[in-house]
């Protein structure tokens, strides 16, 4: 028994709180290949069509902070039911929509709804499984759905859209909100809230949550208005600002949204520089190599979809099982930078790609690799961030590491997108066949991910410890034992 749940009851709900995460990451790829019927629906136009993807990134990379702090305060099953009712009944609204301004306000209740809900999962799983052997295994559960799940929603996506339409990538989501929601209250313990909810800093939650927002939406405004007009230079500035009165108001706090101390366990800073970098590479390997298996290679969505399940099969066997006997056996440093290594190798791989190249020579070998990597080095990173923490900040924690992935994938996306397409434009007023132009800014985009893989290898390798000290008795041998001693 643990919790008061039975051992078959425990993984029942660990595939009830999966599904739910799943729900969210699909919802982060799964409308990209419905945009140009969207596109087409509704009377976008290009400038306008971005905020379907960006209106979603915009409030899930703002809220996952305050979201994981709010679990803390008013129990993280409480929260994670709302968060699931948010996102379901956004999901009704966006299915449901006929017009731009409904499906982008949707949208963007969508990612509030998410952000919630990513960020206390992680917290729950812990809670739910405090041996090493099944906290190990679980995680491998959640890793796979964090790290496949976007490839899935594309070939889901493409499936949709085609046999359906754009409204049923959507609506798809409301049957399986039900379904996590009663599973949920079936399942779950309700637990105690594991902090004071009177003490809620909110001047830190609102300047930390403005100074998130603002940086998302100038780097993604970017890309359009240009990356050194004033307008992008001035929400760059205000966000940098927000982020120092943050700081600031966190050191004198009694009771800080982000106790900084947290950023002195080494296990937790590097994991979430580390997880920066990592989601900056996955999310340029995912977004890149589809792009040029569309342009280049004249394949369809379905195609692309297909192309991901050799990858997507591989970071099944080691998520749902061989991640964690490799965390079990080795502990998390080893892993961790294995996987990275690989991942930088696969991208590596990729940036020498050539136009009309052959699916087997040219995008199965760096599939093949990034698979490995994601399978291999998700569950090491969550785990690491979460090694440390006291059960009073697993929330935050949660949250922190969570707005770690999803800030660095979807800055480190819109920086590299937006350096491929300026090489992209440079050749060609040069005179550069088109062509040639298009791949070797996405060549230029593999190349920064592949360095910021091998960036975030070397920190892994280099301050990822094998044994956590003493400084909680109570916890020391647990968290030890998980941390590989």
């Amino acid at each position: 028994m643990t919790h008061g749940i039975d051992e078959r009851k425990r993984w029942i709900a660990l595939i009830v709180l999966c599904l739910g995460v799943l729900m969210i990451v699909l919802d982060t790829t799964i409308v990209n290949v419905a945009l140009p019927s969207i596109r087409a629906d509704l009377n976008f136009t290009e400038t306008s069509l971005v905020w379907v993807v960006n209106a979603y990134m915009l409030t899930f990379g703002g809220f996952l902070l305050l979201g994981g702090r709010l679990g803390d305060l008013f129990g993280h099953r409480r929260l994670f039911l709302l968060g699931i009712t948010v996102f379901t009944l956004a999901s009704a609204a966006c299915g449901l929509a006929n017009s731009q301004g409904i499906l982008i306000a949707a949208r963007a209740i969508q990612g509030l709804g998410g952000a919630v809900v990513s960020a206390v999962s992680l917290s729950l799983i812990m809670n739910l499984f405090t041996s090493p052997a099944d906290r190990a295994k679980a995680m491998g559960v959640y890793g796979f759905v964090g790290g496949g799940g976007g490839s899935i929603g594309v070939l889901l996506g493409g499936l949709l859209t085609s046999a359906l339409s754009w409204h049923s990538i959507f609506l798809v989501n409301l049957p399986i909100g039900v379904a996590v929601y009663a599973g949920c209250l079936a399942l779950m313990p309700a637990g105690e809230p594991t902090a004071d909810r009177a003490k809620l800093d909110v001047m830190g939650a609102i300047t930390v949550t403005a100074s998130l927002m603002l940086a998302v939406y100038a780097v993604v405004h970017g890309n359009e208005a240009g990356w050194t007009s004033p307008s992008t230079l001035i929400q760059l500035a205000l966000a940098i600002a927000l982020l120092i009165a943050f700081l600031v108001i966190e050191s004198h706090v009694s009771h800080p949204l982000m106790p900084l101390h947290m950023f002195a366990l080494r296990n937790v800073a590097t994991a979430n520089v580390v997880g920066v970098l990592w989601a900056a590479a996955l999310f340029a390997w995912f977004f890149i190599s589809a792009l040029y298996m569309q342009r280049l290679l004249n394949y369809s969505a379905m195609q692309v979809g297909l192309a991901f399940l050799p990858a997507n099969l591989i970071m099944a066997a080691f998520s749902l099982g061989l991640s964690a006997k490799l965390v079990m056996r080795f502990g998390i440093r080893a892993p961790l930078a294995l996987g990275l290594l690989l991942a930088a190798i696969g991208l590596f791989l990729f940036a020498r790609a050539p136009v009309g190249g052959s699916y087997v020579l040219d995008v199965l070998p760096g599939m093949v690799l990034l698979g490995l990597g994601a399978g291999v080095a998700f569950n090491p990173v969550l785990l690491a961030a979460m090694s440390d923490v006291a059960p009073d900040e697993s929330g935050l924690a949660s949250g922190v590491v969570n707005t770690s992935f999803m800030m660095g994938g979807s800055l480190g996306l819109a920086i590299l997108a937006s350096l491929a397409a300026a090489r992209t434009d440079a050749l060609t007023a040069a005179g550069a066949d088109a062509s040639a132009a298009l791949n070797s800014g996405y060549h230029l985009a593999f190349l920064l991910g592949a360095i910021a893989a091998l960036i975030a290898f070397a920190l892994g390798w280099a301050f990822v410890r094998t044994r956590t000290p003493a400084h909680d008795p109570a916890q020391h041998d647990e968290t030890s034992r998980i941390s590989g001693t």
